[in-house]
C-alpha cells in the first residue's frame, strides 16, 4: 500500500527540503518508487520573468520526476512570505481540492509520496487552510524536522501539540544540525526531547553528514 508521508518543521530555514530530498534519494535507492510534492512556495526568484521554485526543484531532482513543476508545486510566489499571505498579496490561488485528488491519485501510482510543507506547521497555506489541515486532507503520517538550536524545544512541543490536536498521526521527530558548531543546547536537544515529547526521535542528522538511512529503515518497516 502506498504512503504518503507530509515533512513539516518547526520552523523555516531548518533543513526541511535537505532532509526530504535526501531521503527520497535514500528511497529510490531502495528500489521504491517515489513521487514528491510541495503545494506552495514563497521566495521564489524571478529568472527570465519565470519564478523558481527552488525546494520545489530540489525534490523535483531528487526524484528524478518527469512531471512538471506545475504539477509538484501548483503555488509559486515571490515574496518571501507565508504562502497564503504571498498569495493573496499576488492575487493567485491554490486550488486545495484539486492538489488534494490528484495528490492521491498519484499517491497509489508509486510506493510513497512526498510532501514538503512550507515553514511550520499552522502556516496559512491558502485562505484559513495550514499546512496541517493538508496533510490531514491527505490522510498522511507526519514527519516534523527539528533545527538544532536554542528554542527548539518549545518549538518541537508546540508543533507535537499542535498536530495530536488535529488529529495527524506523527512518525516522529528528526533533529537537524543545519548549521555548523556545537552548544550545549543543541547537543542536549535529543536527550530532551525523548524526555518531553510523546513522539519518537527518528534520527539526528549531524551537519555535514548523512543520517538518512536510519529514518529510512524506520519508514521502510
Amino acid at each position: 500500500m502506498s504512503r504518503i508521508i507530509f515533512i513539516s518543521g518547526t520552523d523555516t530555514g531548518i533543513g526541511k527540503t535537505w532532509v526530504a530530498t535526501a531521503l527520497v534519494r535514500a528511497l529510490r535507492a531502495s528500489g521504491l518508487r517515489v513521487a514528491v510534492r510541495k503545494p506552495a512556495e514563497s521566495g521564489c526568484e524571478r529568472v527570465d520573468g519565470v519564478l523558481v521554485a527552488t525546494d520545489a526543484e530540489a525534490l523535483r531532482a531528487a526524484a528524478a520526476s518527469d512531471e512538471t513543476i506545475e504539477v509538484i508545486c501548483p503555488l509559486r510566489l515571490a515574496e518571501p512570505l507565508a504562502p497564503g499571505i504571498a498569495a493573496r498579496r499576488a492575487g493567485e490561488t491554490l486550488d486545495v481540492d484539486a492538489f488534494v485528488v490528484a495528490t492521491l491519485e498519484r499517491a497509489a501510482e508509486v510506493d510513497m509520496l512526498l510532501v514538503e510543507g512550507a515553514g511550520g506547521l499552522l502556516v496559512p497555506l491558502m485562505g484559513r487552510l495550514s499546512c496541517a489541515d493538508l496533510a490531514l486532507r491527505l490522510n498522511a503520517e507526519l514527519l516534523i524536522v527539528v533545527g538544532a538550536r536554542l528554542g527548539a524545544i518549545n518549538h518541537a512541543l508546540l508543533t507535537e501539540a499542535a498536530a495530536l490536536a488535529a488529529g495527524l498521526r506523527i512518525l516522529g521527530f528528526v533533529v537537524n544540525h543545519n548549521e555548523p558548531g556545537e552548544d550545549l543546547a543543541r547537543s542536549t536537544l535529543v536527550e530532551a526531547l525523548r524526555e518531553f515529547a510523546e513522539s519518537p526521535v527518528l534520527a539526528e542528522i549531524g551537519h555535514g553528514s548523512d543520517g538518512i538511512a536510519a529514518l529510512q529503515d524506520l519508514l521502510l518497516r
